[in-house]
């Protein structure tokens, strides 16, 4: 806690301002080993920020379904029968046994194995068993958490966890346009549909993934396939908003072959690179301060003759696999407690340097936000209403309790006023 403290200026010095002349430091590695930095980050960045999920050839079908999760937050994408694209959370609103336990499937009803309660595809409670006549009970406020959902022009879908009615931050505020990109003119999304899907699991924090995937620095050296299919010498990066877009010129020879590629970086922790054979959407989904999965969902353009497409889909898998193998071995360093940090190259590792930047902003305002409220701010939690006054008090009393014991918020200053207010309820 007093690192956290130091670090945002609430107890100690503010990171030192940089001018031109100053070398250009990484994030600190306590940042990607840190519980606490951890679960700022799934408050602060996965319940309240935008996230490229899938795409709408993943479920083409009315009662399509898969099941994901994000930094412990599991969830369904789901077509209902009208065609619309819902999301919800994992969780029976009776005891939070989750209603689907495989990975995907065809259903127009989710039922909970444990007592029985079901829902529609759009969340909505359709039986509870034995509550039926129960007085007081009203199914309408019994549906599944819903997740806010926006399917971009070409069909990709994006999710926002953030429990208010409207999320306080809009898609456009991070991607407007970012479905529009000129380079898109040469791939019609709509020829493209799922093939397959596949994962690496690894010791390792989500964001030296992001890291790794944001600069092309490395590519001569780690990946001898990337010469073949880019033009190193005209790569580039532009970064913007909540995106980085990734380019490099391919020569005449390539574009035959059809290595004509358009990858874009969608801030927190997702990727889409496109062909005219194939696009996969990779995610990095955190489990932990240090383990995460390298999730990829593969499309395939279905005018492509199987040697096209698999000469590509190959030589990807071969580039992660070099990836998760760099990323690995860093992190084991990381984790030894020797390495700080590293100085950034301002124009080669101009991507992971935006990256950073972007992790450090939103952690900082959302700490301070924290720090003024008194408590921890989790925007994707349920919203217990103010007339159950019960649940209210339970929740303080733990919240209280947990001061007490762990030296958390007001207990700095005053560790008696935090155990009175425990004792008061």
């Amino acid at each position: 806690m007093s690192l956290f403290k130091n670090y945002f200026g609430l107890g100690g010095s503010k990171p030192a301002a940089q001018d031109e002349k100053t070398p250009v430091r990484a994030l600190p590695a306590s940042w990607y080993t840190s519980q606490e930095m951890y679960e700022l980050e799934r408050r602060a960045i996965f319940s309240r920020k935008w996230l490229l999920t899938t795409h709408r050839a993943r479920i083409p079908n009315p009662g399509d379904w898969v099941r994901y999760d994000v930094a412990g937050y599991q969830f369904i994408i789901v077509q209902d029968r009208k065609g619309n694209i819902n999301a919800m959370h994992n969780i029976c609103r009776h005891r939070a046994f989750p209603v689907v336990t495989k990975e995907e499937g065809n259903s127009y009803v989710f039922s909970c194995k444990y007592h029985g309660w079901s829902y529609g595809l759009a969340g909505n409670l359709a039986k509870a068993p034995g509550y039926q006549e129960l007085a007081g009970f009203d199914k309408s406020q019994n549906n599944l958490f819903p997740i806010h959902v926006h399917v971009d022009r070409n069909g990709f879908i994006w999710v926002n966890l953030d429990a208010a009615e409207t999320p306080e931050i809009a898609w456009n505020d991070d991607f407007l346009g970012i479905d529009e990109q000129e380079r898109f003119e040469h791939y019609n999304f709509e020829d493209y549909v799922f093939d397959h899907h596949w994962e690496m699991e690894g010791e390792w924090n989500w964001k030296i993934l992001a890291d790794n995937y944001n600069e092309c620095y490395h590519c001569p050296t780690a990946h001898p396939d990337i010469p073949s299919i880019a033009d190193l010498n005209s790569y580039f990066v532009n970064t913007q908003n909540a995106y980085i877009q990734h380019f490099g010129q391919p020569t005449p020879e390539q574009i035959a072959k059809g290595f004509r590629v358009a990858a874009t970086y969608f801030w927190p922790n997702a990727s889409m690179n496109v062909s005219p054979h194939f696009f996969f959407i990779q995610r990095f989904v955190p489990d932990g301060p240090s383990k995460s999965q390298m999730r990829y969902e593969v499309y395939r353009n279905k005018n492509s003759s199987d040697e096209d497409f698999n000469v590509i889909s190959d030589m990807y898998k071969r580039i992660m696999s070099e990836d998760k193998y760099l990323c690995a071995n860093a992190q084991k360093n990381i984790n030894a407690g020797i390495f700080v940090n590293g100085e950034l190259h301002p124009e080669m590792e101009k991507g992971p340097l935006f990256f950073q930047k972007t992790v450090r902003e939103i952690i900082t305002e959302h700490w301070k936000k924290e720090q003024q409220s008194g408590s921890e701010i989790w925007p994707a939690q349920q919203q217990v209403p103010k007339t159950d006054t019960a649940s209210q008090s339970d929740s303080q009393l733990c919240a209280a309790i947990d001061c007490c014991s762990r030296g958390k918020g007001r207990m700095d200053d005053n560790k008696k006023m935090c155990l009175d207010e425990a004792i008061a309820f």
